[in-house]
């Protein structure tokens, strides 16, 4: 065993591992270059630009170390690798834990934000973990990517299974997080935005997670649903209870119609359409401007009151507001409060719909058209009503959060519903795993609550965004809980009572 490993260790060749680092380097420089080195500000009414250059020269060679450490580990020297990440993770703390806050450009830091700091701490920490468990690993256990696959589906199910039991306790953390110490207006709003994509996400899981249909214009649905409320609110002064229904079955209706013309499309061809589509309706909100308001868009939306109490200051006894009412002080947070209790009653709606109909002929459906189209075919089921359902019921709840939408924000734009928003809901289903409600959430938590948290990265925000996502891609293709678990499970003969 000495001698094979110092046979190994005289075969090894240093070449290729500094090429991938460099390689990836370069990488790094070609993309940072535009996006991180310049970045252009407001002047005095005229356009200027500043150059960060040690910024884009910091990130190649973090990219170069870690990738060099990293290419090492696969090249079976993982000892290195290992020393090196506990070094420069312990070095990074302590720089930041010694750095004055009042003037942190006198100690020396890669980065000028702290919050990127700290992220290449925990990258740090994270390559020498896994050089410590490739160094503890025997070399001759090999684990192949089904096994590899089975461990993570396991770890799937088992995730699911835990959810199911503090599914009741995260729910009611979510009821009483408004009325936590801690919670102020910023956490509210970001907890409203999060359950906003939630939603989202579990009406995009009816096409994409379980009818398997991959449509990247489900934007399109949310623009319908909040110009409806718009628009019906400013023609015809109608409440928000009134058109969230209506805003909904209108939304139903576009899914039909994009539903008609992609029946017999699959797979690319299908996402290629229904990105067309998502764009057709923005252009026409943004050239139909008599009447949508075009780029101008649509303002003083209102807003949402509580059972016909409005959230206003009442300025004189014979008001009737939601504070009077109830003898309170006034206090702008009242609204922005039971605009959180709003979405998350419409997603547990969502998510109960959806747990319901799964396992209905309808739901059975979809995932059997998900699997093998042809196979269901032949199995009696008929394409054309299940493709379309599907794309009716996610469209109606895309309609649904689009109004709350609307009512939410007071102002709505076509600039409000651009092709990124599409790609982020689809972004939370595909990554948290297609046809996993549990995914669905911890996804959005990622994408969508944490780059919150982190404004802080500014420029970095939208690449710290990618990197995430390739990670994940490269680490859990299958999205983070890729585990099915079955509709219906067939009962044994001996459990029936039949013959054995």
């Amino acid at each position: 065993m000495v001698a094979e490993a110092r046979v190994a260790a005289r075969s090894f060749d240093l070449r290729p591992v500094a090429k991938e680092a460099v390689l990836a380097s370069l990488l790094t420089l070609a993309l940072t270059i535009g996006l991180v080195g310049f970045r252009t500000f407001d002047s005095g009414g005229q356009l200027t630009f500043a150059t960060r250059f040690g910024d884009v020269a910091m990130a190649c060679a973090a990219v170069l170390l870690g990738r060099f450490g990293l290419a090492l580990t696969r090249a079976g020297q993982p000892l290195p690798t290992l020393v090196g990440g506990l070094v420069a993770a312990a070095v990074l703390t302590f720089l930041l834990v010694t750095a004055d806050a009042e003037n942190p450009e006198a100690g020396w830091l890669p980065f000028e934000s702290a919050i990127v700091n700290w992220i290449l701490v925990a990258i740090a920490l994270g390559i020498a973990i896994h050089a410590g468990l490739a160094l503890r690993r025997s070399r001759a256990t090999v684990i192949t990517q089904a096994e590899r696959d089975a461990l993570m589906d396991r770890v799937g199910a088992q995730v699911q299974q835990v959810a199911l039991i503090l599914g009741p306790a995260l729910l009611v953390l979510a009821v009483a997080m408004p009325m936590m110490p801690f919670a102020d207006r910023r956490l509210i709003d970001i907890g409203t935005l999060v359950l906003t994509y939630i939603m989202l996400g579990w009406g995009l899981n009816i096409v994409v997670g379980l009818a398997g249909l991959l449509d990247l214009g489900y934007v399109a649905f949310f623009a319908v649903g909040a110009y409806s409320y718009a628009l019906l609110a400013q023609y015809y002064d109608a409440s928000f209870w009134l058109c969230l229904p209506f805003a909904g079955l209108m939304a139903a209706m576009f899914g039909v119609l994009l539903g008609f013309p992609v029946l017999r499309l699959r797979g690319d061809y299908l996402a290629i359409v229904t990105l067309g589509f998502g764009e057709i309706i923005r252009v026409v909100l943004l050239n139909w401007w008599w009447f949508t308001g075009g780029p101008n868009g649509i303002g003083s939306i209102p807003r949402p009151s509580f059972f016909g109490l409005p959230f206003e200051r009442a300025r004189d006894e014979a008001d009737v507001t939601f504070h009077s009412v109830f003898g309170l002080d006034y206090s702008p947070g009242h609204r922005v409060v039971f605009l959180y209790y709003l979405i998350l009653a419409l997603a547990l709606i969502t998510n109960f719909f959806t747990l319901r109909i799964r396992k209905l002929p309808v739901g059975r459906a979809w995932e059997a058209l998900r699997e093998d189209e042809t196979a269901a075919r032949a199995l009696g089921i008929n394409p054309t009503n299940t493709k379309l359902t599907a794309f009716a019921i996610g469209a109606m709840f895309g309609g649904f959060g689009g109004s709350f939408f609307a009512a939410r924000q007071g102002f709505i734009s076509p600039e409000s519903f651009t092709f990124i928003e599409s790609a982020v809901i689809l972004a939370i289903v595909v990554l948290g795993g297609m046809g996993s409600q549990v995914g669905v959430v911890l996804a959005a938590l990622l994408l969508i609550g944490v780059p919150e948290f982190f404004r802080e990265l500014e420029a970095f925000r939208m690449l710290a965004f990618g990197a995430g996502m390739v990670a994940i891609m490269i680490w859990r293709p299958r999205g983070l809980l890729a585990h099915r678990e079955p509709t219906l499970r067939l009962k044994s003969r001996g459990a029936t009572g039949g013959p054995p």
